[in-house]
């Protein structure tokens, strides 16, 4: 009961907001034209588009602010006066009463703000579709920012996800190509990441572990800051941590005012996103403008600083391998490679003809080469290789949805900083210096230094193990033959080895014996 009333609900909000309006009107089909003038009755709606949807999105809740908060990067793809108005989702969703997020404290700290610290802002910094953000100051002096959960947030999304789940289901039984998009393995993941989010105890944890990656022991702390945990004052409803002072990223001039090179800054946020998948394999999942700022001062001037770790992104070996070849390959122009990747990972049926793959594949990616970032749309790209997946009955992955919104978050950040990014020239060369460490000697020495703990419990035990398998009783008469038949095989060998070896030793006698004479 509880998905259609939040459906209707939906359509409800669509129609107060002009929301239908609003797509007709970006269709060019005469039935769409007459259902606009129907609709309209000679009226025309008096707020702006984008208000419109800002503010509709805003009643329908955090999935919708999130939807919001992805499409706003993507000023290639949407009018300017719309991206401009979904930006203010990032960090300016209306806040919810401070005497209920002093109340919230109070419920998960065991005192109130003005008790736990010395100084507490009672207007929040910035609101988002989740929780909002106070600062405040320790009584140690130490300056931290205090985010607070929105109330009664689990029941809300409880009611969207179900509804995502009847939509999944209904895609899925649409054909053939919807079961090979796996809605509901798609929904599952959003589900599982959208319920960590609302514990703040593991968004915590994603801060530290983000933090240990970029330590000044990683060798790249200068390139991204993340803010120190205060785990005593952090509950699975209330997160405290480091105040952080930066400019957000999306303010290119201040940035550009305070002295900070966009070029380069621009190539480093690249550099970050490929350090975080490949060698961590743990990224920053959540990179909207609203959470990404630049440092201003001038210690740390032009570093990154992220903030909000609600959702992150974990690649397991095996993805991040598949991933870095596939990258490679299209870096290289090696079309026929990435066939055959995805035909040895099973992402195509595996009697697809490869040269057809090679050959489709190419036919998406060609003209995008050699072009800077102004000239190349990502969305496009992806549109493209859809329709080729399509063809080729391609299998969605689930567990890499997050990779590709964090990899259009990231385009969308490189196109404002800086328009001739070249975002193919930029990641190669990390790539490839990448794949020569997993390859090659420091790749080995590394893997075998992971190993040496496990080998040297595992090596001294080994011939008791073999012994015992050997001995067994419950051997198959066929497994027992064939190992009599290996051990009469060796013992022939072995004496056709001591033969040959006698007969070495008696040739070399005569020879030496012939010399000295």
């Amino acid at each position: 009961m509880f998905p259609l009333l939040r459906l209707f609900r939906i359509i409800l909000v669509s129609l107060r907001y002009g929301l239908d309006e609003l797509v007709l009107s970006s269709l060019n089909h005469p039935l769409a034209t007459c259902l606009l003038r129907v609709i309209r009755l000679g009226t025309r709606p008096r707020q702006p588009r984008g208000l419109r949807l800002r503010l509709a999105l805003e009643s329908l809740g955090p999935i919708f602010v999130k939807f919001g908060q992805v499409l706003s990067t993507r000023r290639d793809l949407i009018p300017a006066d719309i991206a401009n108005e979904l930006a203010l989702l990032q960090d300016r969703v209306p806040p919810f009463p401070s005497a209920r997020a002093a109340a919230c404290i109070e419920a998960a700290l065991g005192a109130p703000p003005e008790k736990l610290f010395a100084q507490f802002e009672v207007d929040p910094v910035a609101s988002a579709s989740i929780a909002q953000v106070h600062f405040a100051v320790l009584h140690d002096g130490r300056e931290v920012a205090v985010k607070v959960l929105r109330p009664g947030m689990l029941s809300i999304i409880e009611k969207d996800l179900s509804l995502l789940k009847i939509v999944a289901r209904i895609i899925e039984r649409l054909g053939a190509d919807g079961r090979r998009l796996k809605p509901r393995e798609v929904v599952a993941e959003f589900d599982k990441y959208l319920h960590d989010e609302l514990d703040l105890v593991r968004e915590a944890s994603n801060c530290s572990q983000l933090r240990r990656n970029f330590g000044p022991e990683s060798g790249r702390g200068d390139m991204l800051m993340v803010p120190e945990v205060i785990w005593e004052y952090t509950t699975s409803t209330v997160f405290t941590m480091q105040r952080m002072y930066g400019v957000p990223v999306g303010q290119v001039e201040r940035m550009r005012a305070a002295g900070i090179d966009i070029p380069t800054l621009a190539r480093t946020g690249v550099e970050i996103f490929f350090t975080q998948v490949f060698t961590d394999g743990f990224f920053h999942a959540d990179m909207h403008p609203g959470n990404i700022y630049v440092s201003d001062r001038p210690e740390t001037l032009g570093s990154y600083i992220a903030l909000d770790f609600g959702i992150v992104g974990s690649l397991s070996e095996f993805d991040k391998n598949y991933l870095a070849q596939n990258f490679l390959a299209f870096f290289h122009r090696d079309y026929r490679r990435v066939a055959q990747l995805h035909i040895e990972s099973g992402w195509v049926p595996p009697d697809t003809r490869e040269e057809e793959l090679e050959g489709a594949v190419r036919a998406v990616c060609e003209p995008y080469f050699d072009r800077p970032l102004s000239e190349i749309s990502l969305g496009q790209v992806l549109l493209r290789l859809f329709q080729t997946s399509r063809r080729f009955n391609v299998e969605i992955q689930p567990q890499l949805v997050l990779l590709q919104k964090t990899l259009l978050n990231v385009e969308g950040l490189g196109r404002q900083l800086d328009p001739n990014l070249d975002l193919w020239k930029t990641a190669k060369p990390y790539l490839e210096r990448w794949m020569r460490q997993r390859v090659g000697i420091k790749g080995l020495r590394q893997s075998l230094e992971k190993e040496a703990a496990q080998w040297s419990q595992m090596l001294p035990a080994l011939p008791r193990l073999v012994h015992d398998h050997l001995n067994r009783p419950n051997l198959s008469p066929a497994l027992l033959a064939e190992m009599v038949q290996l051990r009469r095989a060796q013992e022939q060998g072995n004496r056709l080895i001591a033969a040959l070896v006698g007969v070495l030793a008696l040739g070399i006698g005569v020879a030496l014996w012939a010399l000295t004479r």
